[in-house]
């Protein structure tokens, strides 16, 4: 099956699905090309296959690309050769994209499955974001906007990860992969997003 992982930046959406592949020999992770340099630590083709805005362009104009989307000013798409070739192969594809990028993926390949990561608190989700480093404080005040706005986008999802405990979500996201994710808690997730609502808003209100 094709897994898309969404979530609003600093959830940790990425490490989970690098673990998924690192645990897991049936599934592969489908690299994504972005316009967006590099972060320290990065590496071409392994990370992301990163380009400019011209050869982003070509990979459009050669249909290279399953979707893509702009997020804060950077064009990121999922390269259609490396799912192709996974599915082709009996692997699970795990993608690590955008919430834009997912419902695109549900508009093109209804049989995908969504799976939304929520952080277990918007302080975490603040930290984790400082711990990279990449971003200052404006780009971080303009990533906790896009995180509110994206967090409207969860009852399109099939499946919500609260990312508290890294071990169990991980679990989770297997679980889901091998038909066996158990019943969600609606009242707890409901708390959850309005507690991450408000604090989230009042994190841009005060200023970072």
């Amino acid at each position: 099956m094709i897994l898309v992982l969404a979530a609003p930046s600093g959830a940790g959406k990425t490490t989970l699905a690098h673990a998924l592949v690192e645990h897991r020999t049936d599934v592969e992770f489908s690299l994504s090309a972005t316009t967006r340099p590099p972060r320290p630590g990065e590496q071409h083709d392994e990370d992301y296959h990163f380009v400019d805005d011209a050869g982003f362009d070509r990979l459009l104009a050669d249909g290279e690309l399953l979707e893509w989307a702009m997020v804060h000013g950077r064009r990121y798409g999922t390269m259609r050769a490396g799912v192709e070739a996974a599915l082709a192969a009996g692997r699970h594809v795990v993608l690590d994209i955008d919430v834009q990028g997912a419902q695109r993926v549900r508009r093109s390949l209804p049989d995908a499955g969504l799976v939304f990561i929520l952080p277990p608190s918007a302080a975490e989700m603040l930290r984790r974001l400082r711990t990279r480093g990449s971003e200052g404080p404006e780009e971080l005040k303009t990533r906790m906007r896009t995180a509110l706005a994206e967090l409207d986008a969860v009852s399109g999802f099939d499946h919500v990860i609260i990312n508290a405990e890294f071990g169990e979500a991980l679990a989770e996201i297997e679980s889901i992969l091998d038909g066996s994710a158990p019943t969600q808690d609606d009242a707890e997730i409901a708390a959850v997003l309005e507690r991450l609502r408000a604090d989230i808003d009042d994190i841009i209100q005060r200023g970072i």
